[in-house]
């Protein structure tokens, strides 16, 4: 039982210079200058060694790898662990919510 709640949403928090990004920008018309940009994911991974995946191109993002500066734990660990199905609807609510605070917000 144990084992089918190991999945974790995360966020992480990337560099301004994603809005130079026209894709990035597309997708966030909402977006409130000086909030955060952020990328969305969900992994069964600890949410470090997936960030350090992003980081060395592996089963990475594209503006996970090239922007991502940290991970945001305060904005995801209230969430984990939790069983897979789960993980993935509390993905997409995180980043509505996020979208709805005027972050820039990438999911993958």
């Amino acid at each position: 039982m144990a084992r089918r709640n190991h999945y974790s949403v995360y966020v992480i928090e990337l560099s301004k210079e994603v809005l130079g990004e026209v894709r990035f920008i597309r997708c966030n018309p909402d977006y409130r200058d000086g909030k955060p940009c952020v990328y969305v994911g969900m992994t069964g991974l600890d949410p470090d060694l997936r960030f350090d995946k992003h980081k060395a191109g592996i089963q990475s993002n594209r503006y996970a790898k090239r922007f991502g500066l940290r991970l945001l734990p305060d904005l995801y660990e209230a969430y984990n662990p939790m069983p897979y199905a789960l993980a993935q609807d509390t993905e997409i609510e995180v980043g509505i919510a996020l979208r709805e605070a005027g972050f820039g917000v990438w999911q993958a």
